[in-house]
């Protein structure tokens, strides 16, 4: 007989039911066929005294069992294990543990090598280099949780609890159309505007509306890395064109054009990323020209607009844009802080209704309760404010951490103070390498990064992008402290 009483372990601290704990451990001994299909259990009188529990516990224990179609009750016979229970099959593991998650799956599935990314995990100590994010520490937490308990608040707030629509909230796209023209010089309705997770959600919406295979999409020399693996998960063709200090030679992509069929150019027109240049005037207009003779797409992605500050920023190509070539994406992560996936695509109706048909398959709508929440944060003039304040503490900050590196490491980085912006592109000495630095540094618990990523196709130009936004005054003298040690072990080498 099978062994009930010393089989089944109940624990009474738990908050799961007592006939719940009986049922799933019931579950296991019969997948591992310890208890064969058609074998009978214990009446329920029986067992409640093998076990020691209450009548109705085993009775509810058994109509569980019952409703999931691992028992059968046969009328004045008793329960039986389904009789037509198939066998399970299982991988045998070798290590005795009460629970095993399995690393590999028991099934072919397609990967993408491009894809893979190291999970981060800080350690206690370590200082680490980033590409250029804001300090979260800085965010207006308190006005947003405010505002977010004032919306949950009102009587009304149900109505946006349920489905809406898949383009983003309404009352949000209204006020952001506003916004934008008013700030940035666009022409746009809230019918222009799809409100995304984020600029990276926009960047694929994009890509799956406008590559296919082999369809040709110009980038820069250098380029936002996260966008190049997206056009080529479309398996698209990138050509690269080179840069200066005034942004993409918009020349080469006239010769181009020339050449062969292109659909579409990415542009980081404000503070490319990662060199952090500026597109000029000149050459917008230029590329405007050309996405309109030449009938491709241009891919704006503003990720940064707000963060000048040596002057007003120049007003993005989406404002000249009277053709609709132009896709606009940008976000309020960089802004805010990035744990808020808010951001936007705007381009003309039609693309926006396309790319909005295409997200319900993948994020079948955002946030409501969050995207009013901000919605009310940008019309109240709370962003304005917020953006005023921490433009103020990022420009001390980049003037500090440009004059340490200049003062410490003149001959052996290279830079321009850039113009906005919360990185550095940061140029080594070609005698050196990241590599080294980025294994020596970690003595004087400094972490470097993910260097390579910066340099994917070889131009061998031997730069990292260095955030500065993220560090107060104090954190960046230390995080030069630690860099200066490990250089000058480097230069001894």
């Amino acid at each position: 007989m099978f062994p009930y009483k010393t089989s089944f372990k109940i624990d009474r601290k738990k908050s799961q039911a007592l006939y719940l704990q009986l049922a799933n451990q019931f579950i296991e001994i019969i997948k591992e066929r310890k208890l064969l299909p058609e074998t009978k259990l214990p009446g329920s009188r029986v067992l409640s005294e093998l076990l020691n529990v209450h009548r109705k516990t085993i009775v509810a224990c058994y109509e569980e069992l019952s409703l999931q179609g691992w028992v059968e009750s046969i009328p004045k016979k008793g329960t039986f294990v389904n009789s037509k229970l198939p066998k399970l099959h299982q991988q045998v593991f070798s290590i005795d543990k009460e629970f095993i998650s399995k690393k590999t799956a028991s099934f072919t599935f397609y990967k993408n090598d491009d894809l893979q990314r190291k999970n981060f995990k800080p350690k206690d100590g370590f200082m680490y280099l980033n590409d250029g994010i804001s300090d979260t520490r800085l965010t207006p937490t308190e006005d947003l949780a405010r505002t977010y308990r004032r919306i949950c608040s009102r009587n009304l707030v149900y109505k946006e609890m349920s489905y809406g629509s898949i383009f983003g909230n309404e009352k949000l796209r209204t006020t952001l159309a506003n916004y934008l023209n008013n700030t940035r010089g666009l022409n746009i309705e809230k019918d222009n505007i799809l409100i995304t997770r984020g600029s990276q959600m926009g960047i694929f919406l994009s890509a799956k509306l406008l590559l296919k295979k082999d369809d040709t999409i110009i980038v820069g020399a250098t380029n936002y890395v996260s966008a190049d693996i997206t056009f080529l998960q479309r398996e698209a063709n990138l050509v690269r064109v080179s840069l200066d200090e005034n942004g993409l030679l918009t020349d080469e992509i006239e010769k181009i054009c020339k050449q062969k069929s292109i659909k579409a150019v990415y542009v980081t027109s404000h503070h490319h990323h990662p060199t952090t240049v500026t597109l000029s005037a000149e050459r917008r207009i230029h590329l405007l020209n050309l996405s309109y003779t030449y009938n491709f797409a241009i891919i704006e992605d503003d990720y940064d607009y707000d963060f000048n500050y040596n002057h007003s920023p120049i007003l993005p190509l989406a404002s000249h844009d009277i053709n609709g070539n132009v896709i606009y994406i940008g976000s309020v992560c960089k802004t805010v802080a990035p744990v808020f996936r808010i951001g936007y695509l705007i381009a003309s109706k039609e693309f926006v209704n396309e790319a909005a048909n295409q997200r319900r398959f993948i994020d079948r709508q955002g946030d409501a309760l969050l995207e009013l929440t901000f919605e009310d944060f940008i019309k109240s003039g709370d962003l304005d404010r917020h953006i005023n304040k921490v433009m103020k503490v990022y420009k001390v900050r980049r003037d500090l951490f440009c004059s340490l590196l200049k003062d410490n490491f003149l001959d052996i980085f290279s830079f321009d103070v850039p113009k906005g912006g919360m990185a550095v592109w940061v140029k080594l000495n070609k005698k050196y390498s990241w590599d080294n630095i980025a294994k020596i540094s970690k003595k004087y618990f400094l972490d470097i990064g993910d260097w390579q990523s910066y340099d994917k196709v070889g131009l061998g130009h031997n730069a990292i992008r260095i955030g500065f936004a993220t560090y107060n005054n104090e954190e960046i003298y230390e995080l030069i402290k630690r860099l200066h040690k490990t250089i000058k072990e480097v230069t001894k080498v």
